[in-house]
């Protein structure tokens, strides 16, 4: 049995007036992840550990079946894996947006929903002006780049800027853990914060000379002004998913325009495939996507495809936006593979679900149970017919916690 996980980011939301208080994926028209859970199995899956943050690095390695309450490291870490950065063992490695403040909030944590051409360019004047011996900026994709401290602390508490829209950003700067260790051969967790947050001020008069950002403004376009650090972590110790699951895994690919979710998947032992034209939102190249995962299919094992779209939509607090993804994922990603799938001549186990729930009205991610579907061979249905939050939860599998759901798929 073959393995497919479609994770879409985000798409998980509370009932909304607007709506006639149905969430978007109730409202919207889904045929085919109606189809998709009539078909299978349903319930509800906790991704997030108790009194830990929801972020989407943390939800992905619960799906893909790691307990991050003992594996956690931080986003930075895998974007130095998406990026084939090879860690030190004494490197502290950050997510470093590039995003736009104003005097007093944080305006946005993308700086304008940029290009990674753009990014590139503004991320080699800040290596330039502010790199040194111990500091490293390495450019990502469009706003999502890392940030290398040699010798850098992990200790230090640090404000995801998604999380924080429209909120004071000066209280939100860089603070040392209280009562965090020292470690030998590091800086101290309150020089490590000191160091970042001289960074970020520094950032925004290397930023405003990027060509690029003059080009902006000139436009009447949103422009990035800072960088923002985030999600310290050193290099973690995971094992490759075929030693997990060695009866189900051999082989895997994943499929992601982020470099997180790419990053993740060399840790599990997964090769990563970029799209052309993906983009991780909603104009993203769904029809690439699915031609990547039906060709990955062919020959591995499991495949992870993610789509990040709903989840921009959810932070930019566009209910339009995530209206139009969960149409086009239903359309365009899911209707096409279930009709490859069952053309297929050998069996594939389908499970679709989002990491978390990043609701329109909140604008940022909750760490509470999301839907999720097992569609597989000799697999019998459960009675939902439809999928949704309020649907799912009537299930066969009831809720599931963390790495249930991962030891649950891979046993089907």
């Amino acid at each position: 049995m073959k393995h497919l996980v479609i994770l879409t980011d985000g798409l998980a939301d509370h009932p909304i007036d607007e709506l006639g208080g149905m969430t978007p994926v109730e409202y919207a028209p889904t045929p085919n992840l109606d189809r998709l859970a009539a078909s299978g199995r349903t319930g509800m899956l906790l991704t997030v550990p108790e009194g830990m943050h929801p972020g989407s690095e943390i939800a992905n390695a619960t799906i893909m079946g790691y307990d991050m309450r003992r594996l956690y490291e931080g986003r930075g870490v895998l974007e130095a894996a998406s990026i084939g950065v090879d860690l030190a063992p004494d490197d502290l490695a950050m997510r470093c947006n590039i995003l736009t403040l104003s005097p007093d909030t944080i305006l946005n944590h993308h700086g304008g929903h940029l290009t990674s051409e753009e990014g590139a360019e503004i991320i080699a004047l800040l290596q330039e002006a502010l790199g040194s011996d111990r500091v490293k900026f390495v450019a990502g994709t469009q706003y999502r780049h890392l940030l290398i401290i040699r010798g850098g602390s992990k200790y230090i508490e640090c404000a995801p800027p998604h999380d924080h829209p429209d909120c004071q950003w000066r209280p939100l700067l860089v603070r040392p853990v209280e009562g965090a260790p020292v470690e030998e051969g590091r800086l101290t967790p309150q020089e490590t914060a000191s160091l970042i947050n001289d960074l970020i001020l520094r950032s925004a008069s290397v930023i405003a000379e990027a060509p690029c950002v003059k080009a902006r403004r000139a436009a009447g376009r949103t422009a990035p002004t800072h960088i923002w650090p985030w999600s310290p972590g050193y290099r973690p110790e995971m094992l490759p998913l075929s030693q997990i699951y060695p009866d189900a895994v051999k082989t895997g690919t994943v499929i992601s325009a982020v470099d997180l979710i790419r990053g993740l998947g060399r840790y599990a032992g997964l090769t990563p495939v970029e799209v052309e034209g993906a983009t991780g939102l909603v104009d993203t190249n769904y029809e690439g996507k699915v031609a990547a995962a039906i060709e990955a299919l062919q020959r591995d094992d499991y495949v992870y495809l993610h789509i990040e779209a709903c989840d921009e939509a959810g932070h930019d607090g566009s209910l339009p936006t995530k209206l139009e993804a969960i149409r086009r994922i239903d359309s365009r990603v899911v209707g096409p593979l279930l009709d490859a799938i069952a053309r297929m001549p050998f069996p594939v186990a389908v499970a679709l679900l989002p990491d978390h729930a990043t609701p329109v009205e909140e604008r940022v991610h909750r760490g509470e149970p999301v839907p999720f579907v097992i569609s597989a061979p000799g697999l019998t249905p459960d009675s939902v017919t439809s999928y949704s939050e309020r649907a799912c939860a009537h299930g066969h599998f009831g809720t599931l916690s963390l790495t249930a759901f991962a030891d649950t798929f891979m046993a089907v």
